[in-house]
């Protein structure tokens, strides 16, 4: 789902952005919630300030309920700076997170690869991006991560085991950076 916002993004370089997990549900732009086979709810959230992912508690009707919550965004206070990698266990899921940022040389460069990127988004039912006013670059995009979402395991004696993953993009025209994530969450239970 691709979504031009009116409102201007509060972010504006790869430096400002912060990590927490365990946000409670913040006031949302755009949402896109896709409800995996198998699986959880997810809710895709598009921030002024950036993204939060939002993952339901098993039995639990919506994100809303959620286990898990990964924001990277302009926070306020003191908060977490966004890591290169971490891990970690919240809600039932174990957690893997990393975090890119790539500079272009040149503008060419840059709106290159944003195109790009939102070619490969284009039409995909679980996918969000949203581009802001004063560059048709400001982008934010997320989406499921392409790798199989829900995998059972082979023991008979144990429960399936659920698998859930993501991908972000965060789009700076003013400095030429796109930041890029990619999480993993897989159930405990």
């Amino acid at each position: 789902m691709l979504t031009s916002v009116d409102t201007p993004y509060a972010d504006t370089r790869a430096d400002a952005l912060s990590f927490a997990l365990g946000l409670a549900p913040l006031e949302a732009l755009a949402v896109l919630s896709v409800q995996i086979p198998g699986g959880p709810a997810v809710e895709l959230r598009l921030l002024g300030a950036s993204h939060q992912v939002l993952v339901a508690a098993d039995g639990a009707r919506g994100p809303n309920e959620a286990a898990f919550s990964e924001t990277v965004a302009c926070l306020p206070g003191d908060p977490e700076p966004l890591p290169g990698r971490m891990r970690a266990s919240q809600g039932g899921w174990a957690y893997d997170f990393t975090a890119t940022t790539v500079t272009h040389d040149d503008d060419a460069a840059f709106g290159r690869a944003v195109r790009d990127l939102l070619v490969r988004l284009d039409g995909r039912e679980d996918a969000l991006t949203g581009t802001f006013p004063g560059s048709p670059y400001a982008v934010t995009a997320l989406a499921l991560s392409a790798e199989p979402l829900v995998f059972a395991d082979p023991s008979p004696s144990t429960p399936p085991a659920g698998r859930t993953g993501w991908r972000t993009w965060h789009a700076y025209p003013q400095t030429r950076e796109i930041v890029m994530t990619r999480s993993r969450l897989v159930s405990e239970r």
